[in-house]
């Protein structure tokens, strides 16, 4: 009978939130118990968990932590409430440029492998590109204010939509070709900078979401500043 490894005790085991050590109640000692207690105590806070690291290693917020039992350290990071919508900007902008990198890689790839391994190359990238699409719609109408006469959020989120089936549909087209660099042509000049202008609408959107946060921070100083002058 194959025996578990043992669980991490008090004196191996460094937990950190927002850089502060936690002292972990004595069963809360597996991965999952220890999320949903460093979880617990960012919404106690009017706030939630949006990292999660074991060892140094990024860890995904799958419904099934990773079944591991020797770790060291684990770090938790949290954020506010008015915090989110810039957060899932910058989680898009990264979104697009792991899929720009994979992109990169496949214009090589498909021209060294034959037609039905380089069609089954994209079709498994072309499923990944709508991923940022769908962490900007999670944003609010609010977080970005158009200019008279300027598209909204919404409507822009719309056409970068429709952009994407225009793309995918026009690089769907050249798989059945017999000459693998047409395949390998479409993704450069039709994905890439599909890619490269999302990435630079994204930050874009950043920016001007910073920039308000910034000027809400700098208007609430202001007042807070007038008040205690008025005592």
């Amino acid at each position: 009978m194959n025996e578990q490894p043992p669980q991490p005790t008090a004196d191996t085991l460094e937990v950190l939130l927002d850089d502060h050590p936690i002292a972990l109640p004595a069963e809360r000692r597996s991965l999952s118990a220890i999320r949903t207690y460093l979880e617990t105590l960012a919404l106690e806070n009017d706030r939630v968990l949006c990292a999660f690291s074991v060892d140094g290693q990024p860890a995904r917020f799958s419904p099934v932590p990773p079944a591991k039992t020797a770790f060291t350290r684990v770090e938790g990071r949290t954020m506010g409430l008015t915090e989110m919508p810039l957060r899932m900007m910058e989680t898009a902008h990264q979104e697009t440029a792991q899929a720009r990198a994979a992109v990169e890689a496949a214009v090589t790839l498909v021209l060294i492998n034959d037609g039905p391994k380089a069609r089954e190359l994209w079709w498994d990238l072309a499923r990944n590109l709508k991923e940022p699409l769908l962490t900007l719609s999670l944003l609010p109408e609010s977080i970005y204010q158009p200019v008279a006469g300027c598209a909204s959020l919404l409507q822009l989120r719309k056409w970068q939509l429709q952009q994407l089936a225009a793309v995918i549909k026009a690089v769907d087209e050249t798989c059945w070709l017999p000459d693998a660099a047409a395949l390998s042509h479409a993704l450069e000049h039709l994905v890439l900078p599909w890619l490269d202008k999302l990435q630079q609408l994204i930050w874009l959107w950043h920016q001007t979401a910073l920039a308000g946060t910034r000027l809400r921070l700098d208007d609430n100083r202001d007042v807070d500043q007038r008040t205690v002058a008025g005592t």
